[in-house]
């Protein structure tokens, strides 16, 4: 195997130029390595803790009448919309009736992984 010679200053030189894109990846890793059915767990108890239910159902638990059934709301859109719509709501939808709540980046992608496997 031929080692480099100048010292890893290409790498250093592709990171520089991938810096922003890098960063991204790097940040998000923790969560897209993640167990699926793990994280999707996560992202059930975020929903009960947080209170979703509080106007929306799942299967016979939430509150009718007020919000969507997300009964099976994976079979219709999938991890990387539904963690965009819970991020920004009205960015996927301007006259959406859902309010922006504040979610870290791994809330988001739990809350979205429960979501979308809820089919």
């Amino acid at each position: 195997m031929r080692r480099d010679k100048t010292g890893g200053r290409a790498m250093a030189a592709l990171a520089s130029h991938l810096g922003p894109a890098l960063a991204l990846l790097v940040a998000a890793a923790p969560v897209f390595a993640q167990d699926p059915a793990a994280l999707a767990g996560k992202g059930e108890r975020f929903f009960m803790e947080q209170g979703c239910y509080g106007c929306h159902t799942v299967g016979k638990v939430g509150t009718q009448g007020i919000a969507a059934d997300l009964s099976r709301i994976g079979g219709k859109y999938d991890r990387a919309y539904l963690t965009k719509w819970l991020q920004d709501p009205s960015s996927q939808k301007p006259n959406a009736h859902m309010p922006k709540i504040h979610l870290s980046g791994d809330e988001a992608s739990a809350l979205a992984a429960y979501l979308a496997s809820l089919r």
